[in-house]
């Protein structure tokens, strides 16, 4: 029996699943995770930990590089388009199946602290509580607000509670509040439960464009190593990466407090525990904001997971999204993954049966421009629709034209872009081919790619 069906059937013959805790940080490059071996700041040494004791995804990619789109994939195991959710500012369907919705079924608590982002309405509506129609199956404990960043600031703000009040914090440092309720629910909780926690940070707080790190870690940064994607490239990073990279570390104290409150309160032992984010971070390198590009600096994101099952101290190289969190978190706890999800479970990864896996990631774009995307092992490849009047307004398009591509074995750090080029035609060709199938799969939608518009040689 492989490995990780034996820890199922273990788990089953005492008859307790597993609990589920998913921390979820904002905005949090895949790279700060020293583990990858890429940051040698030493930012992370909890995460560290937790990726040798349990699984470090190495090539985790997320299936919308935009918040909400990215969490409803995480929750629903389903692309943007199918979801609904395909930009900031529209909700899940109220008969949405989630993770939540499903483990509720047997016999599961779904409780959620942080930030949602899943909730129908933008601007002020964004900022009020969240009706329970609109939590996606998370109906036990709520303390939650649909845009956090509109309702807090960094020592001051509000969540709200099941009834829509408001719980207000005043003093103490949004996450360390956050991390509080966290402890005291994980403290006399009723097994098996879900936990989402949603943290904002790392990301930048909206009205005032300023990543925003607790006392004790401002200014500690200054003149830090810079990574190599931003070096070239005009951005923000010159002035905002030390206080990013004092939010990255304290959202590792985070998970340091996290683990050690579920070693005390001896949950360790049946607790899955996964950290991952919705998207990265390019301060503003490759457009005008932080994200919503096809680089691995918005696309490539951190996942670990440890926990019953997990702890094996493994590294997985192959490529894996957030469509496969949701069906890999049910298989986990012995559950049957719904027909509707089009992810997968990643289970058989960890006992290296790689066969019939699809090493490739299937990615969609809005907002900034109306695209699509793949990530390859080797080449990043993607496509976008030409800004028509109302382009805004519609998920997809019919008909799009290759504008990047990239060859990540020579050029890791995407500064050269070869879309067009005539030595890589072939190469595009069959990137095309492979997009045009995998978007009509994903979407149930036929669409028209154009090579590249300037092909030079």
């Amino acid at each position: 029996m492989p490995a990780s069906a034996a820890a199922l059937a273990q788990t089953a013959d005492a008859g307790r699943r597993p609990n589920i805790i998913i921390v979820i940080s904002d905005q949090f490059r895949w790279d700060c995770v020293g583990a990858m071996g890429l940051n040698p700041m030493n930012l992370t040494p909890n995460l560290d930990r937790m990726a040798g004791r349990g699984v470090l995804f190495q090539s985790a990619i997320c299936n919308q590089p935009v918040c909400a789109p990215a969490r409803g994939s995480m929750f629903t195991g389903q692309y943007p388009t199918r979801h609904g959710v395909w930009k900031n500012g529209l909700g899940l369907a109220e008969n949405a199946t989630t993770l939540a919705t499903i483990l509720r079924q047997q016999g599961y608590s779904a409780n959620y602290i942080g930030k949602w982002h899943l909730a129908p309405g933008g601007g002020a509506a964004a900022a009020g509580p969240v009706a329970a129609a609109d939590r996606g199956g998370f109906l036990d404990l709520w303390e939650a607000a649909n845009a956090l960043e509109l309702t807090s600031h960094a020592y001051e703000g509000d969540l709200f509670d099941n009834d829509g009040k408001p719980i207000h914090f005043s003093g103490q440092y949004r996450t360390d509040f956050m991390t509080g309720r966290a402890q005291r629910f994980l403290r006399s909780a009723r097994q098996p439960f879900l936990l989402t926690l949603s943290y904002l940070e790392v990301h930048h707080q909206n009205d005032t464009d300023t990543f925003d790190p607790p006392k004790e870690y401002a200014k500690r940064f200054v003149n830090s190593f810079v990574p190599q994607d931003l070096r070239p490239l005009p951005g923000s990073w010159p002035s905002q990466l030390p206080d990013y990279y004092g939010c990255v570390a304290k959202m590792d104290d985070t998970i340091g407090t996290i683990r050690r409150t579920l070693a005390e309160t001896g949950l360790e032992q049946n607790t899955i525990l996964a950290f991952l984010s919705d998207h990265a971070c390019h301060f503003k390198t490759r457009n005008s904001e932080y994200k919503r590009s096809p680089h691995e600096s918005s696309i490539h994101i951190p996942l670990i997971i440890e926990g019953p099952g997990f702890n094996r101290g493994l590294r997985i190289p192959e490529l894996v999204s957030q469509v496969d969190l949701t069906p890999t978190l049910l298989t986990a706890v012995g559950l049957p993954v719904p027909a509707s999800m089009q992810g997968r479970s990643f289970l058989p990864l960890l006992d290296r049966r790689t066969e019939g896996w699809r090493d490739e990631v299937f990615f969609e774009m809005s907002e900034f421009v109306t695209g699509r995307g793949l990530r390859t092992p080797q080449y990043t490849y993607a496509v976008m629709a030409p800004k028509q009047p109302g382009w805004r307004a519609v998920p997809a398009a019919d008909r799009y034209a290759e504008y990047m591509l990239y060859d990540l074995a020579a050029d890791p750090y995407q500064q050269v872009n070869l879309a067009g080029r005539v030595p890589y035609q072939r190469v595009a060709e069959e990137l095309r081919a492979r997009l045009i199938a995998r978007n009509q799969e994903a979407t149930g939608a036929a669409a028209q790619v154009d090579p590249c518009w300037f092909p030079y040689s």
